[in-house]
């Protein structure tokens, strides 16, 4: 207790005199003579105050001491070392390695968390910036108006995930999509501008049903990683009239805009009058700055997609009567709701029929859906016959003699109809495939033309007339594309070519043989002649380093 008694009291008196702040200098001197460099060294303890580190880098941050003579620390989520010593090195270093490490959570601070309306905690910080470039992809991928980001829902619902999120209206979204559109343009280009191969052009010029004319030109072309690629540079409003020299204008415009107006290998087109004048002066443009090779020989390339429906639209004329019954039968059916539902109960009537695919009404500018249009007629031939019983309103429907006649021209149609398909695709080359499938289409119609039934040998002779407008010679550039396939070579040609005309096989492919080198030849020369560009910059330069050298030998005192 006596001990305990004395602490209290002399911790006491200590708190007295500290509260006072009176200190008996006397009674101090007499027991404790301090020495003058004791009190050098307690006035620097108080001069030099330790400073903290407040800076909000060191949540992120640990200081590892010294090394190699500098004080350093470490990132504590990837290890990188940086100097923090020295009067002029701060904490900026620091800052900005936090903002490209990829690694550091970016998470408050214990004190900054809080607890949300529905008790769950939440600390993450939101990042507007990634939230719009995200509403941005939605309103790309989805094709969504602009005012998505205005609709009342949409925003309760943002509000509700996190309330702290910042809305937009509709003209900041047209900005950040101007924006993307301009950062997705800059790469594009770029990636064009340094691909070392040729670029492909297909281009298409219509009318609105509103009377406007829009042009849309698309760019295809294989990257250093060998991958197809199908962009597409433009697709704007295109002001009357559509000549040939506007649309050669328009085109070289968007070509020169993108920087791409010297790597043009050929462009495809279908066979409108006005296509074949704008290939004509924009071929000469670009063979003024010397941008084609084989002084533009391969350059334009006609539709194959466009010449195969021009070919079958021609045999189709044979049995128009037929085709317009049944295409009217199911405008018919397909026009009323009751219609429908009593079309239904004939074909339950009559049994067998496999409703699967149901009847399509066909574009008749578009071959392939009159051949799907009448594949699906087929099928329902005997529910139609049912149904003119039933409706006496329903006067289109075809004859047994017209039913065959549709019947014979579907199987016929039926392989244009597959190599319509291939040749159409977007996902894979196609060229390589042009001229074994226009072969076949050759083959077919020249034995059609031998068949004893009048409708077919018919149907087929116009169809041929059409194909010797058009292929009657094989584009040279596309049969090339088959002779690099390794599946073919120069030994399918000659096998093909024997098949229609042996008499003709050898002219036909050493002609071919003929172009292909004269292509090479051109790749190789304009590939030397690169190299010698690139080898006289660098000679050039080096000539001028030593030319400098020189007059900073002969001028010793030239100091600038």
């Amino acid at each position: 207790m006596c001990s305990m008694e004395s602490e209290t009291i002399h911790q006491s008196v200590n708190v007295n005199l500290n509260v006072d702040g009176y200190i008996n200098n006397e009674k101090a001197n007499e027991q404790e003579p301090p020495s003058v460099n004791n009190e050098d060294n307690e006035v620097q303890k108080e001069s030099k105050k330790a400073k903290t580190s407040t800076s909000e880098v060191w949540k992120y941050f640990t200081k590892v001491g010294v090394k190699d003579g500098k004080e350093k620390a470490k990132c504590n989520a990837c290890g990188q070392e940086y100097v923090i010593g020295g009067t002029k090195i701060g904490t900026s270093t620091l800052l900005r390695h936090l903002k490209k490490c990829n690694v550091t959570p970016k998470y408050k601070d214990v004190g900054g968390m809080i607890i949300d309306h529905m008790g769950k905690l939440r600390g993450k910080e939101l990042d507007h910036k990634h939230v719009r470039e995200i509403m941005t992809m939605a309103i790309v991928k989805h094709g969504l108006p602009f005012k998505f980001v205005e609709y009342k829902w949409i925003t309760e619902l943002l509000s509700y995930l996190n309330p702290d999120v910042k809305h937009v209206s509709r003209n900041t979204t047209v900005s950040d999509l101007w924006k993307f559109h301009l950062e997705m343009k800059a790469k594009l280009k770029h990636e064009m501008h340094h691909c070392h191969n040729r670029i492909c052009l297909t281009s298409d010029c219509w009318t609105a049903c509103t009377q406007e004319g829009y042009i849309c030109l698309t760019a295809h072309f294989v990257d250093d990683n060998w991958k197809l690629n199908s962009k597409i540079l433009a697709f704007c409003k295109m002001e009357p009239p559509h000549t040939g020299h506007d649309l050669a204008n328009k085109v070289f415009e968007c070509l020169t805009d993108w920087g791409i107006d010297r790597k043009i290998f050929s462009i495809t087109l279908d066979n409108a009058t006005a296509n074949d004048r704008m290939q004509q002066i924009l071929g000469e443009q670009l063979s003024l700055q010397n941008s084609l090779l084989c002084e533009g020989e391969f350059f334009h390339v006609r539709c194959c997609a466009h010449i195969l429906n021009l070919i079958v639209q021609e045999g189709l004329k044979v049995a128009e009567v037929a085709l317009h019954k049944i295409r009217e039968s199911i405008k018919y059916v397909k026009g009323s709701e009751a219609r429908k539902i009593a079309f239904t109960e004939c074909v339950v009537q009559v049994r067998g029929i496999d409703t699967k695919v149901g009847l399509r009404l066909d574009v008749p500018t578009r071959w392939n859906s009159t051949f799907l249009m009448l594949e699906s007629g087929l099928k329902y031939r005997r529910a139609f016959g049912s149904f003119t019983i039933r409706d006496r309103n329903f006067k289109h429907c075809p004859t047994n003699d017209e039913w065959k006649r549709a019947e014979r021209m579907c199987e016929f149609l039926r392989p244009f109809y597959k190599i319509t398909n291939l040749i159409s695709g977007t996902s894979y080359p196609t060229s390589n495939e042009y001229f074994m499938q226009v072969w076949k289409i050759e083959w077919l119609l020249r034995d059609t033309l031998t068949s004893d039934d009048p409708l077919m040998k018919d149907m087929a002779k116009r169809m041929m007339d059409k194909f010797d407008k058009y292929w009657s010679e094989y584009s040279i550039i596309l049969s090339i594309a088959m002779i690099l396939d390794p599946r073919m070579k120069l030994e399918a040609l000659r096998f093909y070519y024997s098949k229609l005309d042996p008499s003709t096989c050898d002219e036909k492919l050493n002609h071919i043989k003929g172009k292909m080198y004269k292509l090479f030849e051109e790749y190789v020369s304009v590939r030397s002649n690169s190299s010698n560009a690139s080898s006289s910059q660098v000679t050039c330069s080096t000539e001028e380093h030593l030319n400098m050298e020189e007059d900073q030998e002969i001028d010793p005192y030239n100091v600038s």
